[in-house]
């Protein structure tokens, strides 16, 4: 029996990172995720019973907040890189706080547009300085494995946030204001830990040229290839949330109420293989490995899909479960080999704005994705399914070549860093 304690009690070690600095991340992440889980189950009733709206204008307000926080992504990584992503973090924290607070006061589309757009601009930009804040506070081998705490903790924030959510919304309109209340709450908590957590690494030197030359200077299209295909590889969120649910319902026959198992598969994997899974990402090309992974787990996936529309109820159940299986690892593989890549490839002068400009296929795919698998995956039906397994399959083939080429690059700007250094030394000799 104590060895068994034992044993598991090492195993739940292996959820929690070794540092200090890791492990306040990790609280950070869940204090964070459970007041967003509150607002995730509750937001759309919110928007609908509180403020008024049709569901076509909280979609409309959604999709112009999304626009928005898309193109200030990059212009805030570049901010990023020169006021240090820390800071940056805990004054958006503070900003989201102050826009939920805002959205109980709202009553009219405008105004709910704006709060909306103001909330995605930092909703957008947060990814990216959260990894940039894990990369200046855990060693370069923790920080994969620091990733994939905090995913893992995050949707266990989300689980706990949308249980604390259920007696709110039964409450009626009244109580559902206290969920938007209760997310500014967790944000500001958030921003005052984050504030105090400790920076281990010292900051790479900043360019001093203008933002606006900075901002313009990018020209790294290898790195904006590899993003590109990882956007593709994201949209494994779209195929949970949209895919899964309107295909069994219109295609299938299998039971409606498949939909929350669903879910909560999808959830229970993140949170326990996600760690232990990244892992294969960080020995040597373990990271291209693991992303073409994603891309074969979610072409198959997409087959499953498509087939479960053929046969009885309880295979069409079946093929959906072993569909969101395949699915879910595919989104531990690709979230695990685009941290990877994402931080090896970076400049590091511009670590932040590198990171953003890789976060934004995660935003295309936020404002894109939908409208891709509803309007044309699963109108086209089979043939739609079919064709998004071959557009992974696709991008899965190309992971390859664009790895190659971005190691080809840092080899010839290591050896001409390398000549600029010899030079003083041969002409003080000649």
């Amino acid at each position: 029996m104590a060895l068994n304690l034992a044993l598991a009690g090492d195993r739940l070690r292996g959820y929690l990172p070794h540092r200090g600095a890791g492990r306040t991340l990790a609280l950070i992440t869940f204090i964070d995720s459970i007041g967003t889980g509150l607002f995730l189950t509750g937001a759309a009733i919110f928007f609908v019973r509180s403020i008024g709206l049709t569901a076509a204008q909280a979609g409309l307000g959604l999709s112009v907040g999304g626009a928005v926080g898309f193109a200030t992504t990059v212009p805030i990584g570049v901010l990023g890189d020169r006021l240090g992503p820390r800071r940056l973090l805990v004054g958006f924290q503070l900003w989201r706080a102050v826009c939920l607070v805002a959205l109980v006061f709202v009553s009219d589309v405008v105004s709910f547009t704006v709060v909306a757009a103001l909330m995605a601009i930092a909703e957008t930009a947060t990814p990216s300085l959260t990894q940039a804040v894990v990369a200046s506070a855990v060693d370069g081998e923790s920080r994969v494995r620091t990733m994939a705490i905090l995913r893992s903790t995050r949707n266990a924030g989300f689980s706990v946030g949308a249980l604390l959510a259920a007696p709110l919304i039964a409450a009626g309109s009244a109580a559902i204001s206290e969920i938007m209340f209760g997310d500014a709450l967790s944000f500001v908590i958030a921003a005052l830990i984050l504030a105090r957590v400790p920076l281990t690494r010292v900051a790479a030197a900043r360019r001093r040229s203008g933002f606006l030359t900075v901002l313009g200077s990018f020209r790294d299209w290898r790195y904006v290839g590899l993003a590109s295909l990882n956007s593709v590889l994201t949209l494994h969120m779209t195929i949970l949330v949209f895919g899964i649910p309107l295909w069994l319902i219109h295609a299938t026959r299998a039971p409606v109420g498949l939909v929350a198992v669903v879910m909560v598969l999808n959830t229970v994997m993140a949170v326990v293989l996600q760690v232990p899974f990244s892992r294969h990402a960080t020995v040597p090309g373990g990271a291209p490995r693991v992303l073409r992974l994603a891309g074969v787990m979610l072409s198959a996936c997409s087959v499953a899909i498509a087939a479960a529309a053929y046969v009885s109820p309880w295979f069409a159940a079946a093929l959906l479960v072993l569909a969101t299986v395949l699915m879910s690892l595919g989104e531990i593989w690709q979230a695990a080999g685009a941290w990877e890549l994402s931080y090896r490839y970076a400049d590091p002068e511009r670590e932040v704005q590198y990171l953003a400009v890789f976060s934004l296929g995660l935003a295309a795919q936020d404002i894109f994705g939908p409208a891709l698998v509803t309007a044309a995956v699963i109108a086209a039906g089979t043939a739609g399914w079919l064709g998004l397994a071959a557009l992974f399959l696709v991008a899965t083939l190309l992971v390859g070549p664009a790895t190659s080429a971005l190691d080809r690059a840092s080899r010839l700007a290591a050896t001409h860093d390398s000549e600029e250094e010899e030079e003083p030394c041969c002409a003080l000799t000649a």
